[in-house]
Protein backbone atom coordinates (compact mmCIF):
# COMPACT_ATOMS: atom_id res chain seq x y z
CA UNK A 1 0.00 0.00 0.00
CA UNK A 2 1.60 3.58 -0.69
CA UNK A 3 1.02 6.29 1.06
CA UNK A 4 -1.82 7.82 -1.02
CA UNK A 5 -3.94 4.77 -0.28
CA UNK A 6 -3.29 4.96 3.36
CA UNK A 7 -6.60 5.90 5.27
CA UNK A 8 -6.98 10.08 5.87
CA UNK A 9 -8.20 9.47 9.35
CA UNK A 10 -9.10 6.73 11.75
CA UNK A 11 -13.04 6.49 12.57
CA UNK A 12 -16.19 5.66 11.30
CA UNK A 13 -16.10 8.92 8.43
CA UNK A 14 -12.14 7.50 7.66
CA UNK A 15 -13.23 4.77 4.98
CA UNK A 16 -11.59 7.10 2.17
CA UNK A 17 -7.73 6.43 1.09
CA UNK A 18 -5.79 9.65 0.68
CA UNK A 19 -5.63 9.23 -3.09
CA UNK A 20 -9.54 8.70 -3.14
CA UNK A 21 -10.31 11.63 -1.06
CA UNK A 22 -7.73 13.87 -3.04
CA UNK A 23 -9.96 12.39 -6.31
CA UNK A 24 -13.47 13.50 -4.90
CA UNK A 25 -12.29 16.82 -4.10
CA UNK A 26 -10.98 17.19 -6.98
CA UNK A 27 -13.87 16.06 -9.32
CA UNK A 28 -16.16 18.38 -6.79
CA UNK A 29 -13.65 21.26 -7.42
CA UNK A 30 -13.80 21.29 -10.88
CA UNK A 31 -17.33 22.41 -10.82
CA UNK A 32 -16.30 25.62 -9.44
CA UNK A 33 -13.27 26.80 -11.64
CA UNK A 34 -13.53 30.60 -12.47
CA UNK A 35 -16.12 31.21 -15.52
CA UNK A 36 -17.73 27.37 -15.49
CA UNK A 37 -20.67 28.56 -12.21
CA UNK A 38 -24.16 29.59 -13.40
CA UNK A 39 -25.77 32.53 -11.59
CA UNK A 40 -27.57 29.96 -9.78
CA UNK A 41 -24.44 27.98 -8.58
CA UNK A 42 -22.95 31.41 -7.56
CA UNK A 43 -26.01 32.17 -5.28
CA UNK A 44 -25.85 28.48 -4.01
CA UNK A 45 -22.62 28.42 -2.91
CA UNK A 46 -23.10 32.65 -1.37
CA UNK A 47 -25.44 30.77 0.80
CA UNK A 48 -23.61 27.83 2.04
CA UNK A 49 -23.09 28.44 5.83
CA UNK A 50 -19.74 29.33 7.09
CA UNK A 51 -20.25 25.70 8.97
CA UNK A 52 -23.03 23.54 9.77
CA UNK A 53 -24.74 24.34 13.59
CA UNK A 54 -26.09 20.91 15.15
CA UNK A 55 -28.56 21.69 18.61
CA UNK A 56 -28.33 18.37 20.35
CA UNK A 57 -30.60 17.75 23.38
CA UNK A 58 -29.30 14.87 26.16
CA UNK A 59 -29.69 14.75 29.43
CA UNK A 60 -26.64 16.24 31.05
CA UNK A 61 -27.75 16.50 35.14
CA UNK A 62 -29.79 14.44 36.74
CA UNK A 63 -29.92 10.41 37.22
CA UNK A 64 -30.52 10.26 33.56
CA UNK A 65 -27.24 11.69 32.80
CA UNK A 66 -25.65 8.52 33.03
CA UNK A 67 -27.54 7.81 29.56
CA UNK A 68 -27.33 11.47 28.37
CA UNK A 69 -23.52 11.89 28.95
CA UNK A 70 -22.64 8.96 26.73
CA UNK A 71 -24.72 10.36 24.20
CA UNK A 72 -22.88 13.58 24.11
CA UNK A 73 -19.29 11.94 24.39
CA UNK A 74 -20.33 9.80 21.45
CA UNK A 75 -21.30 12.94 19.59
CA UNK A 76 -18.17 15.03 20.15
CA UNK A 77 -16.44 12.00 18.76
CA UNK A 78 -18.27 11.50 15.97
CA UNK A 79 -18.15 14.89 14.77
CA UNK A 80 -14.07 15.76 15.32
CA UNK A 81 -14.38 12.70 13.04
CA UNK A 82 -16.43 14.14 10.86
CA UNK A 83 -14.54 17.16 10.51
CA UNK A 84 -11.17 16.05 10.47
CA UNK A 85 -12.90 14.10 7.14
CA UNK A 86 -13.86 17.57 5.65
CA UNK A 87 -17.02 18.01 6.96
CA UNK A 88 -20.20 17.86 5.32
CA UNK A 89 -20.05 19.33 1.17
CA UNK A 90 -17.02 21.06 3.03
CA UNK A 91 -18.58 22.65 5.28
CA UNK A 92 -17.27 22.03 9.13
CA UNK A 93 -19.72 21.29 11.99
CA UNK A 94 -20.87 22.33 15.61
CA UNK A 95 -22.73 21.07 18.35
CA UNK A 96 -24.69 22.74 20.77
CA UNK A 97 -25.32 20.90 23.47
CA UNK A 98 -28.77 21.55 25.87
CA UNK A 99 -29.84 19.63 29.09
CA UNK A 100 -32.89 18.02 29.00
CA UNK A 101 -32.42 17.52 32.47
CA UNK A 102 -34.90 20.48 33.90
CA UNK A 103 -37.73 19.53 32.30
CA UNK A 104 -40.21 19.30 29.40
CA UNK A 105 -40.79 23.09 30.05
CA UNK A 106 -37.18 24.00 30.24
CA UNK A 107 -36.78 22.15 27.04
CA UNK A 108 -39.26 23.53 24.89
CA UNK A 109 -37.68 27.14 25.63
CA UNK A 110 -34.24 25.46 24.42
CA UNK A 111 -35.45 24.40 21.40
CA UNK A 112 -37.13 27.78 20.48
CA UNK A 113 -33.61 29.50 21.28
CA UNK A 114 -31.27 26.89 19.25
CA UNK A 115 -33.15 27.78 16.64
CA UNK A 116 -34.29 31.87 16.89
CA UNK A 117 -31.36 32.49 18.44
CA UNK A 118 -28.61 30.02 17.74
CA UNK A 119 -29.44 29.82 14.27
CA UNK A 120 -28.95 26.26 13.81
CA UNK A 121 -29.61 24.07 11.06
CA UNK A 122 -30.63 21.14 12.13
CA UNK A 123 -31.68 19.55 15.62
CA UNK A 124 -30.96 16.35 17.82
CA UNK A 125 -34.11 15.89 20.35
CA UNK A 126 -34.12 14.28 22.17
CA UNK A 127 -34.19 11.27 24.97
CA UNK A 128 -37.94 11.76 26.64
CA UNK A 129 -40.76 10.73 25.13
CA UNK A 130 -42.29 13.49 26.55
CA UNK A 131 -39.77 15.85 25.02
CA UNK A 132 -40.00 14.44 21.68
CA UNK A 133 -44.19 14.82 21.62
CA UNK A 134 -43.22 18.21 22.49
CA UNK A 135 -41.04 19.04 19.96
CA UNK A 136 -42.07 17.20 16.69
CA UNK A 137 -44.61 19.72 16.42
CA UNK A 138 -42.32 22.59 17.38
CA UNK A 139 -40.51 21.40 14.13
CA UNK A 140 -42.77 21.95 11.90
CA UNK A 141 -43.76 25.23 13.23
CA UNK A 142 -40.35 26.47 13.17
CA UNK A 143 -39.65 24.49 9.91
CA UNK A 144 -36.48 23.40 11.33
CA UNK A 145 -35.39 19.88 10.53
CA UNK A 146 -35.05 17.55 13.66
CA UNK A 147 -33.90 14.21 13.81
CA UNK A 148 -35.46 12.00 17.26
CA UNK A 149 -32.77 10.59 18.04
CA UNK A 150 -33.56 8.45 21.26
CA UNK A 151 -37.07 8.42 22.64
CA UNK A 152 -39.35 6.11 22.51
CA UNK A 153 -42.79 6.85 22.56
CA UNK A 154 -44.93 5.47 19.15
CA UNK A 155 -47.53 8.31 19.75
CA UNK A 156 -45.02 10.37 17.76
CA UNK A 157 -45.69 9.54 14.08
CA UNK A 158 -48.72 7.47 14.84
CA UNK A 159 -50.73 10.31 16.41
CA UNK A 160 -49.52 13.17 13.82
CA UNK A 161 -47.54 13.49 10.54
CA UNK A 162 -44.89 15.96 10.15
CA UNK A 163 -42.36 17.49 7.77
CA UNK A 164 -39.42 18.45 9.46
CA UNK A 165 -39.05 15.53 12.35
CA UNK A 166 -37.91 12.12 11.58
CA UNK A 167 -37.24 9.21 14.03
CA UNK A 168 -33.64 7.90 13.61
CA UNK A 169 -34.27 4.97 15.16
CA UNK A 170 -37.14 2.19 16.36
CA UNK A 171 -39.76 3.17 18.74
CA UNK A 172 -41.53 1.25 21.79
CA UNK A 173 -43.13 -0.92 19.91
CA UNK A 174 -40.43 -3.11 18.30
CA UNK A 175 -38.15 -2.67 21.24
CA UNK A 176 -41.39 -4.22 23.25
CA UNK A 177 -42.78 -6.16 21.12
CA UNK A 178 -39.08 -8.10 20.84
CA UNK A 179 -38.91 -8.59 24.76
CA UNK A 180 -42.34 -9.90 25.08
CA UNK A 181 -41.24 -12.64 21.85
CA UNK A 182 -38.50 -13.44 23.24
CA UNK A 183 -39.91 -14.21 27.10
CA UNK A 184 -42.93 -16.14 24.87
CA UNK A 185 -40.41 -18.28 23.29
CA UNK A 186 -38.10 -18.94 26.09
CA UNK A 187 -39.97 -19.08 28.99
CA UNK A 188 -43.52 -20.13 27.71
CA UNK A 189 -44.92 -21.31 30.89
CA UNK A 190 -44.95 -18.50 32.85
CA UNK A 191 -48.53 -17.85 34.68
CA UNK A 192 -47.84 -14.72 36.12
CA UNK A 193 -46.38 -11.59 35.74
CA UNK A 194 -45.58 -7.60 37.78
CA UNK A 195 -44.40 -4.52 35.73
CA UNK A 196 -42.61 -1.60 37.72
CA UNK A 197 -42.25 0.94 35.26
CA UNK A 198 -41.43 4.77 35.67
CA UNK A 199 -44.81 6.53 35.82
CA UNK A 200 -44.71 9.27 32.70
CA UNK A 201 -45.15 8.68 29.24
CA UNK A 202 -42.90 6.31 28.37
CA UNK A 203 -43.18 3.72 30.92
CA UNK A 204 -47.10 3.92 30.66
CA UNK A 205 -47.12 3.53 27.02
CA UNK A 206 -44.43 0.31 27.03
CA UNK A 207 -46.48 -0.80 29.41
CA UNK A 208 -49.46 -0.93 27.44
CA UNK A 209 -47.87 -2.34 24.73
CA UNK A 210 -46.58 -5.25 26.58
CA UNK A 211 -49.96 -6.12 27.97
CA UNK A 212 -51.68 -5.85 24.66
CA UNK A 213 -49.30 -7.98 22.81
CA UNK A 214 -48.82 -10.45 26.05
CA UNK A 215 -53.21 -10.66 26.19
CA UNK A 216 -53.61 -11.83 22.12
CA UNK A 217 -50.52 -14.05 22.17
CA UNK A 218 -51.16 -15.34 25.56
CA UNK A 219 -54.26 -14.40 27.29
CA UNK A 220 -55.01 -15.50 31.06
CA UNK A 221 -51.41 -14.62 32.41
CA UNK A 222 -52.29 -13.26 35.64
CA UNK A 223 -51.01 -9.61 36.56
CA UNK A 224 -49.97 -9.52 39.65
CA UNK A 225 -49.32 -6.42 40.45
CA UNK A 226 -48.77 -2.93 38.20
CA UNK A 227 -46.41 -0.46 39.76
CA UNK A 228 -45.41 3.02 38.60
CA UNK A 229 -42.84 4.59 41.17
CA UNK A 230 -42.12 8.36 40.47
CA UNK A 231 -39.48 9.34 37.45
CA UNK A 232 -35.88 9.98 39.65
CA UNK A 233 -37.16 7.68 42.75
CA UNK A 234 -34.29 6.42 44.67
CA UNK A 235 -36.02 4.08 46.90
CA UNK A 236 -37.77 1.30 45.32
CA UNK A 237 -38.30 -0.45 48.83
CA UNK A 238 -41.83 -0.80 48.98
CA UNK A 239 -42.23 -2.34 45.67
CA UNK A 240 -39.36 -5.02 46.41
CA UNK A 241 -41.24 -5.97 49.31
CA UNK A 242 -44.88 -6.05 47.54
CA UNK A 243 -43.06 -8.24 45.10
CA UNK A 244 -41.05 -10.93 47.24
CA UNK A 245 -44.75 -11.61 49.03
CA UNK A 246 -46.51 -11.78 45.67
CA UNK A 247 -44.05 -13.93 43.87
CA UNK A 248 -44.55 -13.10 40.00
CA UNK A 249 -43.00 -15.93 37.85
CA UNK A 250 -41.97 -13.04 35.46
CA UNK A 251 -41.08 -9.03 36.41
CA UNK A 252 -41.09 -6.93 33.63
CA UNK A 253 -39.51 -3.07 33.57
CA UNK A 254 -38.65 -0.68 30.86
CA UNK A 255 -37.24 1.57 33.42
CA UNK A 256 -33.70 3.03 32.64
CA UNK A 257 -30.94 5.38 33.53
CA UNK A 258 -30.47 5.61 37.19
CA UNK A 259 -33.77 4.90 38.22
CA UNK A 260 -32.67 1.19 36.44
CA UNK A 261 -29.78 0.94 38.38
CA UNK A 262 -31.04 1.59 41.75
CA UNK A 263 -33.73 -0.63 41.19
CA UNK A 264 -31.30 -3.55 40.23
CA UNK A 265 -29.08 -2.93 43.22
CA UNK A 266 -32.16 -2.99 45.55
CA UNK A 267 -33.20 -5.99 43.86
CA UNK A 268 -30.42 -7.56 43.93
CA UNK A 269 -29.80 -6.79 48.08
CA UNK A 270 -33.38 -8.61 48.72
CA UNK A 271 -32.85 -11.96 46.80
CA UNK A 272 -35.25 -10.84 44.39
CA UNK A 273 -33.34 -11.78 41.44
CA UNK A 274 -33.75 -15.23 42.65
CA UNK A 275 -37.86 -15.50 42.80
CA UNK A 276 -38.67 -14.15 39.84
CA UNK A 277 -37.62 -13.76 35.81
CA UNK A 278 -36.93 -10.59 34.44
CA UNK A 279 -37.55 -8.87 31.39
CA UNK A 280 -35.75 -5.45 31.12
CA UNK A 281 -35.59 -4.27 27.52
CA UNK A 282 -33.45 -1.20 28.37
CA UNK A 283 -31.02 -2.63 30.57
CA UNK A 284 -28.04 -2.74 28.21
CA UNK A 285 -27.54 0.55 29.12
CA UNK A 286 -26.98 -0.47 32.78
CA UNK A 287 -24.35 -3.36 32.69
CA UNK A 288 -21.18 -1.82 33.01
CA UNK A 289 -22.26 0.48 35.88
CA UNK A 290 -24.56 -2.58 37.82
CA UNK A 291 -21.30 -5.18 37.34
CA UNK A 292 -21.97 -8.23 38.40
CA UNK A 293 -25.07 -7.22 41.02
CA UNK A 294 -27.29 -8.26 37.72
CA UNK A 295 -27.21 -12.33 38.24
CA UNK A 296 -27.17 -14.62 34.90
CA UNK A 297 -30.43 -15.59 33.47
CA UNK A 298 -32.56 -12.48 32.74
CA UNK A 299 -33.73 -11.31 29.46
CA UNK A 300 -32.56 -7.72 28.50
CA UNK A 301 -32.56 -5.69 25.23
CA UNK A 302 -30.77 -3.17 24.10
CA UNK A 303 -33.73 -0.60 22.44
CA UNK A 304 -32.45 -1.61 18.48
CA UNK A 305 -29.59 -4.27 17.41
CA UNK A 306 -27.15 -1.96 19.65
CA UNK A 307 -24.84 -4.06 21.58
CA UNK A 308 -20.62 -3.62 21.27
CA UNK A 309 -20.51 -7.18 21.43
CA UNK A 310 -23.32 -8.17 18.37
CA UNK A 311 -22.73 -12.01 17.25
CA UNK A 312 -23.09 -10.42 13.32
CA UNK A 313 -22.81 -6.96 12.66
CA UNK A 314 -23.05 -5.88 9.20
CA UNK A 315 -19.73 -4.11 8.85
CA UNK A 316 -17.52 -5.54 11.70
CA UNK A 317 -14.77 -3.51 11.69
CA UNK A 318 -17.07 0.03 11.64
CA UNK A 319 -18.23 -1.47 15.27
CA UNK A 320 -14.62 -2.55 16.29
CA UNK A 321 -13.68 1.19 15.44
CA UNK A 322 -16.04 2.62 16.90
CA UNK A 323 -15.98 0.73 20.07
CA UNK A 324 -12.11 0.98 20.92
CA UNK A 325 -11.94 4.55 19.94
CA UNK A 326 -14.52 5.42 22.51
CA UNK A 327 -13.18 3.18 25.21
CA UNK A 328 -10.15 4.64 24.80
CA UNK A 329 -11.34 8.30 24.76
CA UNK A 330 -14.14 7.70 27.57
CA UNK A 331 -12.59 4.83 29.70
CA UNK A 332 -15.89 3.15 29.36
CA UNK A 333 -18.09 0.82 26.86
CA UNK A 334 -20.14 1.94 24.46
CA UNK A 335 -24.25 2.21 25.18
CA UNK A 336 -27.56 1.97 22.87
CA UNK A 337 -27.88 5.64 23.50
CA UNK A 338 -23.83 5.89 22.13
CA UNK A 339 -25.45 4.05 19.13
CA UNK A 340 -28.31 5.97 18.72
CA UNK A 341 -26.43 9.32 18.78
CA UNK A 342 -24.39 7.73 15.48
CA UNK A 343 -27.39 6.87 14.05
CA UNK A 344 -27.91 10.25 14.07
CA UNK A 345 -24.39 11.42 13.02
CA UNK A 346 -24.94 9.26 10.06
CA UNK A 347 -28.32 9.88 8.91
CA UNK A 348 -27.57 13.95 8.82
CA UNK A 349 -24.42 13.43 7.07
CA UNK A 350 -26.63 10.69 4.92
CA UNK A 351 -29.67 13.06 4.28
CA UNK A 352 -27.13 16.14 3.66
CA UNK A 353 -25.23 14.60 0.77
CA UNK A 354 -28.74 13.29 -0.35
CA UNK A 355 -30.36 16.61 -0.60
CA UNK A 356 -26.97 18.05 -2.03
CA UNK A 357 -26.94 15.59 -4.69
CA UNK A 358 -30.72 16.29 -5.61
CA UNK A 359 -29.61 20.09 -6.24
CA UNK A 360 -26.16 19.06 -8.55
CA UNK A 361 -23.95 20.07 -5.51
CA UNK A 362 -25.91 23.67 -4.23
CA UNK A 363 -26.23 23.93 -0.53
CA UNK A 364 -29.86 22.71 0.29
CA UNK A 365 -32.58 25.03 2.24
CA UNK A 366 -34.61 23.51 5.43
CA UNK A 367 -37.34 22.28 3.07
CA UNK A 368 -35.32 20.38 1.25
CA UNK A 369 -33.14 19.00 3.74
CA UNK A 370 -35.92 17.84 5.65
CA UNK A 371 -37.58 15.86 2.54
CA UNK A 372 -33.94 14.19 2.29
CA UNK A 373 -34.38 12.22 4.82
CA UNK A 374 -37.85 10.76 4.58
CA UNK A 375 -36.68 7.10 2.87
CA UNK A 376 -33.75 7.39 3.64
CA UNK A 377 -31.69 4.29 4.16
CA UNK A 378 -28.09 5.03 6.08
CA UNK A 379 -25.64 2.37 8.38
CA UNK A 380 -26.24 1.83 11.74
CA UNK A 381 -22.78 0.60 13.72
CA UNK A 382 -24.49 -2.54 13.60
CA UNK A 383 -26.80 -3.29 10.55
CA UNK A 384 -28.89 -0.30 8.87
CA UNK A 385 -31.63 1.89 9.10
CA UNK A 386 -34.57 2.88 6.63
CA UNK A 387 -36.39 6.17 8.09
CA UNK A 388 -40.42 5.25 6.07
CA UNK A 389 -42.80 7.50 4.43
CA UNK A 390 -44.28 8.69 7.87
CA UNK A 391 -41.16 9.93 9.47
CA UNK A 392 -40.61 6.68 11.32
CA UNK A 393 -36.69 4.55 11.37
CA UNK A 394 -36.93 0.91 10.71
CA UNK A 395 -34.16 -0.68 12.62
CA UNK A 396 -33.98 -4.46 13.89
CA UNK A 397 -33.90 -5.59 17.69
CA UNK A 398 -31.60 -7.80 19.38
CA UNK A 399 -32.64 -9.53 22.76
CA UNK A 400 -30.31 -11.52 24.95
CA UNK A 401 -30.02 -13.30 28.53
CA UNK A 402 -27.69 -12.22 31.07
CA UNK A 403 -24.37 -14.38 31.54
CA UNK A 404 -21.30 -13.71 33.56
CA UNK A 405 -18.00 -14.39 32.31
CA UNK A 406 -14.46 -13.84 33.16
CA UNK A 407 -14.05 -11.70 30.04
CA UNK A 408 -15.83 -8.78 31.70
CA UNK A 409 -16.89 -7.37 35.07
CA UNK A 410 -20.20 -7.53 34.07
CA UNK A 411 -22.68 -9.03 32.47
CA UNK A 412 -22.87 -9.82 28.82
CA UNK A 413 -25.52 -11.47 26.73
CA UNK A 414 -25.82 -14.63 25.36
CA UNK A 415 -28.34 -16.87 23.16
CA UNK A 416 -29.06 -13.60 21.44
CA UNK A 417 -31.87 -13.10 18.68
CA UNK A 418 -31.91 -10.42 16.13
CA UNK A 419 -36.01 -9.46 15.42
CA UNK A 420 -36.09 -8.28 11.96
CA UNK A 421 -37.26 -4.97 11.79
CA UNK A 422 -40.36 -5.47 9.90
CA UNK A 423 -41.22 -8.05 11.87
CA UNK A 424 -42.07 -6.35 14.91
CA UNK A 425 -42.80 -2.94 13.51
CA UNK A 426 -46.29 -1.31 13.74
CA UNK A 427 -46.98 -1.04 9.77
CA UNK A 428 -47.37 2.78 8.24
CA UNK A 429 -51.07 3.89 9.11
CA UNK A 430 -51.83 1.53 11.87
CA UNK A 431 -52.13 1.78 15.75
CA UNK A 432 -49.70 -0.03 17.96
CA UNK A 433 -52.25 -1.20 20.11
CA UNK A 434 -54.62 -1.95 17.19
CA UNK A 435 -52.08 -3.94 15.16
CA UNK A 436 -50.76 -6.01 18.29
CA UNK A 437 -54.31 -7.76 18.59
CA UNK A 438 -53.84 -9.00 15.60
CA UNK A 439 -50.73 -10.55 15.75
CA UNK A 440 -51.32 -14.84 16.15
CA UNK A 441 -49.08 -17.80 17.51
CA UNK A 442 -47.53 -18.16 14.15
CA UNK A 443 -44.99 -15.22 14.27
CA UNK A 444 -43.43 -17.52 17.19
CA UNK A 445 -42.33 -19.92 14.16
CA UNK A 446 -40.51 -16.91 12.30
CA UNK A 447 -38.40 -16.09 15.24
CA UNK A 448 -34.75 -16.21 14.46
CA UNK A 449 -32.36 -19.10 15.83
CA UNK A 450 -30.37 -17.43 19.18
CA UNK A 451 -26.29 -16.88 18.94
CA UNK A 452 -24.60 -17.56 21.94
CA UNK A 453 -21.72 -15.64 23.38
CA UNK A 454 -18.21 -16.26 22.14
Amino acid sequence: MTKADQPVERGPFSNLSRRATLSAGLAAGALLLPGRRTQAQAQAQAQKPAEIKVGIATFLSGPSSVFGVPGRQAAEMLFDDLNAAGGIGGVKLRPIFVDEGPGVDHFVGEYRRLVQSENVHLLFAAISSASCLACAPLADEMKRPTLLWDCGTQRVFEDGRYDYAYRTQGNATPEILSALLYLLKSKPDFRSLAVVNQDYAWGRDSWDIFRTGMQTLKPGVRVSAELFPRFGATDFSSEITRLLALRPDVIFSTSWGGDLDTFIRQAADRKLFERSTFVMPLAESSLERVSKALPAGHIIGARGDHWFLHPSPANPALLKDFTESYQKRFNAYPIYSTHHMAQAVFAMKAGYEKALAAKGGQWPNDAELAAAFRGLSFPSLTSSVTIRPDGQGLENQLIGTTLHTDRYAFPVMTDMITFPAEMVTTPVGQKSVDWLKTLTPEILGRIPAPAAFR
